[in-house]
């Protein structure tokens, strides 16, 4: 009875884990792994694994039947900073619709996980991984290059984007690189947000407007990152804090924001795009809406998702 005491919960996000006093971690959600396709598959894609660092590893994407050089994507998984993986087959199968429809060569990063590795873990993990990409602008002919990138990779075209979690993370590697520059001096054309990650103490438009601290938002929050200044405030999560950074300094030419009608974090999507517009920021802004969907439905349900891939593809063609 005691030991069971000591293992009380501290927190609970079922279906997905749970987290006992000791610091035990137990994970009921683990995704299938899906292998890099190394032979041609049926959306002419060919894939492969990379090291980038010790902590960091990516698959890369290259369409097969690549003659020109093409756009370059930086991608970045959702799953609240704590579940799901860039070599899930969810992730997989998404990344070559991706690829495969727009024409680009996609580098779908891996970083780690909260609660092992709580916040900021994932942004500096996701900042090497971007940092990474952009040094093969200047380099060729070191031996630890990777040849897609350098055969293949149009560094003009330098997108990155990503879904729910990984859109937080696209918003703030786009900050970072306006105070910090990439490598090579690269500059991002454009930033794709899909079902942003956001929230924040106070309710907009439909937004519940009791029990927010017993909400799974507020929750996975607290658990992937403990501490954080301001908590649920922090300009980490939300990007309308009174702390956080001007909007203007968004590092990319175009920027396109994805919500849907059925998502919790709806509202918070088309807030930011509103407060992106309102910033002063000079780039090109849009915002896609898919009606009757909830929140990252394009991956969950992709044969519900055509109009939305046909929008990202252009988005990512530049047209």
């Amino acid at each position: 009875m005691v030991l069971e005491q000591e293992k009380e919960l501290t927190t609970d996000l079922l279906p997905f884990l749970r987290v006992r006093k000791d610091g035990t971690v137990e994970r009921f959600y683990n995704p299938q792994f899906a292998p890099p396709s190394l032979a041609e598959t049926y959306d002419d894609v060919w894939s492969k694994d990379v090291i980038i660092s010790p902590e960091v590893s990516a698959r890369i994407y290259l369409p097969n039947k690549t003659i020109t050089k093409l756009p370059i994507l930086v991608y970045y998984h959702g799953g609240g900073f704590c579940i799901e993986s860039a070599f899930s087959i969810l992730c997989h199968q998404y990344i070559n619709t991706i690829a495969s429809q727009a024409n680009v060569l996609v580098i779908s990063v891996d970083y780690r996980l909260a609660p092992e590795h709580p916040l900021p873990v994932a942004y500096q993990d996701s900042w090497t991984a971007l940092q990474w990409v952009a040094k093969h602008s200047t380099n060729g002919h070191n031996t630890h290059d990777e040849p897609w990138l350098v055969q293949h990779g149009d560094f003009n075209r330098f997108y990155i984007g990503g879904d729910s979690a990984g859109a937080n993370i696209s918003h703030h590697m786009a900050m970072r690189a306006g105070t910090e520059g990439l490598n090579g001096g690269v500059k991002i054309l454009g930033a794709f947000l899909s079902h942003p990650h956001f929230w924040g103490s106070k309710p907009l438009g439909s937004e519940p407007v009791s029990s927010r601290e017993t909400s799974l938002l507020y929750r996975t929050w607290m658990l992937v990152y403990p501490g954080a200044p301001e908590g649920i405030d922090n300009p980490c999560i939300n990007p309308f804090a009174s702390s956080a950074p001007c909007l203007a300094g968004l590092a990319c030419g175009r920027l396109i924001v994805c919500v849907a009608s059925e998502d919790e974090l709806r509202d918070r999507g088309v807030r930011y795009y509103d407060a992106v517009r309102d910033s002063g920021w000079e780039g090109e802004l849009a915002m896609f809406e898919d009606e009757g969907e909830g929140h990252g439905f394009h991956i969950l349900n992709p044969e519900n998702a055509k109009e939305m891939f046909k929008r990202l593809a252009g988005f990512l063609q530049n047209c």
